[in-house]
């Protein structure tokens, strides 16, 4: 007889312990997202207005932003909705494997867009959009940034769940195998984002071409070649033999996490719509 059938089936959407009919910890969430839809909604305002008031100092925003990369990042940010949606099923079925898997693609996405977005910050300040060069600088840093850090904090959430899933319901020691798994997943995204990195120089120097792609191996095979072997390496340290304490029963905490991280999602692509795509209307 299966684990499920012999606990009996886990209402994951109704806690009827709470007058509510609402788990308390999704309760929570959604009271700390409600007060974040306003904060958010404050910044978003202010931007758009202050776009209305341009300052003479005021940069040539088009020509400095690269609809491009910005593309790209919300791409993968969307994609790691997608991962989050599949983890937070995995765990309501039991599949901890599973889960992991998509937990581990969820963080790399989020570290991805991260670095993009650092990359991005970079170039702007170097082209001379500062925070206190223009009200748009103020706005921008102000409102992408507070986001930034919103994803940061879900990144950092992310790995702190997946390290909490190697718990084993024995008692047996399983931090030290849980680091080992977040300093490998740390040198795979630094590798990866380095040759992604190296890739988007190439784009922009040869274009979509041959000569791009060869350049992309020359310079960054290294780096392509050691995410290869961790990405490797993290399939097999994840392939644990104790039954883990982490199951069914702490779905709740990942669907908390995944309405977090969906939030986050959703506010990128009024921030995508409201900043950048706004600007080539």
């Amino acid at each position: 007889m299966s684990t499920h059938a012999a606990t009996g089936a886990i209402d994951h959407h109704h806690d009827h312990t709470t007058t509510t009919g609402i788990p308390n910890k999704k309760l929570f969430m959604w009271a700390f997202l409600a007060s974040d839809c306003m904060f958010f909604g404050a910044l978003i305002s202010t931007h758009l207005i202050y776009r209305l008031h341009p300052t003479p100092n005021q940069p040539d925003i088009v020509g400095l932003f690269s609809l491009e990369l910005t593309s790209f990042s919300t791409f993968i940010l969307l994609m790691s909705s997608l991962l989050m949606a599949l983890a937070v099923n995995a765990c309501q079925k039991g599949n901890v494997p599973a889960t992991r898997k998509m937990l581990l693609g969820t963080i790399v996405f989020g570290l991805i867009f991260l670095t993009c977005q650092v990359y991005e910050f970079n170039h702007f300040v170097q082209k001379g959009l500062t925070l206190k060069s223009s009200m748009f600088g103020s706005t921008f840093y102000t409102l992408t940034g507070t986001h930034g850090c919103h994803v940061a904090i879900g990144v950092l959430w992310l790995s702190l769940m997946y390290i909490r899933s190697f718990k084993p319901a024995d008692g047996s020691p399983w931090i030290l195998k849980s680091v080992v798994h977040l300093l490998i997943l740390t040198a795979v995204t630094v590798t990866a984002i380095k040759a992604l990195l190296g890739g988007v120089h190439a784009i922009h120097e040869h274009g979509l071409t041959r000569e791009a792609l060869a350049v992309l191996f020359e310079h960054e095979l290294a780096s392509l070649a050691v995410a290869a072997i961790g990405f490797v390496a993290l399939i097999m340290l994840g392939r644990n033999q104790q039954a883990p304490e982490f199951g069914e029963a702490n779905a709740i905490d990942v669907e908390s996490m995944g309405l977090y991280w969906h939030f986050v999602d959703i506010v990128w692509i009024v921030i995508f719509t409201a900043v950048y795509l706004l600007e080539y209307l």
